[in-house]
């Protein structure tokens, strides 16, 4: 056959394809580039607006997801070229927002955007779940209390931390040495103590004839400590500690404060971004005695999808010790490795793991590595020194089942 009838054959082949058989499309991707995930991630904040009868997503640490757009749409704002490029899908105008300038009290007081400076009918200051003061003990360190000059600073605080305590943000939990630290809160004697700052100073102490007259050093120091009724002492660390140990509780963090710390440690959120699962905290509702009878029985896990979702055939899963489960707490995580998160909560608790045997439907047996004994307040304080870094100077103490020092 000569090439030119062989050209005519194909010729014909391809001009006569009516079912497009021979026409080769370039292949689609299905990532999608830096402007359809601009647009994605704005159009996420439309829908909230719409939702929520025409608001905007606030920075309410108790709502990860409302922090998470609210995070995100304040970083569009302060895109000029985010801004241009979203203009023409804009229609609520929600990145032209007026940076108010803060010049005075009053442009404070007139931004409340937290929601922190609302006023409590009922009165912060009145501790219903202490003793009065008529049947407040005298302490060693009441004597040497002076007027604080400059308590009108400190004032808002303290109210901010009765609120919490009485809205359940914050715990009183049993006084330990190793709970002592600046910045941190107090009860004593029914009264409410912050503990500002400690000159630490090293100390020796000479023991008895017993024990061969050794000498121990310690550390001690004046501390600068701001008590509610608006007095302040320079009374020496161990002599607070004293005071703390015979009638004394120590105040736990904000529990929403350490979610937001959370957030803005791991979750600098943008339209880039890809979620990286849930790192959550369940209580088992087994009916079985070997369970039943363990208080402080948590499990401590890291899921893909949603927690609610993971959990709703719980019975049927050995990991949950084959019964449903409570969903206590949760945190969503961007930006990090959320199975090492995991796996650094599980290596601090390691030595209060559950040890126990359950049997599937079928009769395998399985050991769930993800349960610890350890109080909700305790798992609460070790996330939030994992958040800070300060955690590989603690360690978990299971028979006391507190947290204490290296």
């Amino acid at each position: 056959m000569q090439q030119t009838d062989k050209d005519k054959i194909l010729d014909e082949i391809f001009n006569n394809d009516s079912l497009g058989l021979l026409k080769v499309l370039p292949k689609s991707s299905p990532a999608r580039n830096a402007d359809e995930r601009l647009l994605a991630s704005f159009q996420e904040i439309v829908d909230f607006y719409e939702k929520n009868n025409n608001q905007e997503p606030t920075p309410n640490p108790s709502n990860i997801a409302e922090y998470q757009l609210y995070s995100r749409l304040k970083n569009l704002r302060e895109s000029e070229e985010k801004i241009l490029a979203l203009a023409s899908v804009d229609k609520y105008n929600l990145l032209q927002s007026v940076k108010q300038e803060i010049n005075s009290i009053d442009d404070i007081f007139s931004d409340n955007t937290f929601d922190l400076l609302n006023t409590d009918s009922e009165g912060l200051f009145d501790f219903k779940h202490t003793p009065k003061e008529t049947e407040r003990a005298e302490t060693d360190f009441v004597a040497r209390r002076k007027p604080c000059k400059n308590f009108k600073k400190y004032e808002p605080l303290f109210k901010a931390v009765q609120n919490d305590l009485a809205n359940s943000k914050r715990k009183l939990l049993p006084f330990t040495e190793t709970l002592l630290s600046p910045g941190n809160y107090y009860v004593n004697n029914g009264i409410l103590l912050y503990l500002e700052s400690v000159d630490y100073e090293k100390r020796k102490w000479l023991r008895g004839e017993k024990e061969n007259n050794r000498v121990r050093e310690f550390e001690d120091g004046r501390t600068r400590t701001i008590f509610e009724n608006g007095t302040e002492s320079n009374l020496l660390l161990r002599s607070l500690a004293k005071a703390l140990i015979m009638n004394g509780r120590a105040v736990t963090e904000n529990i929403e404060k350490v979610n937001e710390g959370f957030i803005e440690k791991f979750s600098s959120i943008t339209e880039e971004d890809e979620e990286a699962g849930y790192i959550y905290v369940l209580k088992s509702k087994s009916t079985d005695n070997r369970i039943t009878s363990i208080q402080n029985l948590f499990k401590i896990g890291y899921s893909k999808t949603e927690v609610t979702e993971r959990i709703k055939n719980a019975e049927k899963e050995p990991t949950y010790l084959m019964a449903p489960v409570d969903y206590i707490a949760g945190w969503k995580c961007y930006n990090m490795n959320p199975q090492k998160f995991e796996q650094l909560i599980h290596n601090f608790f390691g030595n209060s793991c559950l040890e126990i045997d359950v049997f599937d439907e079928k009769g395998k047996r399985y050991t769930p590595r993800e349960w610890f004994i350890a109080p909700i307040e305790v798992i609460e304080q070790t996330i939030e020194l994992i958040i800070n870094g300060k955690v590989i100077n603690y360690k978990y103490d299971a028979e006391n089942m507190t947290i204490i020092k290296r």
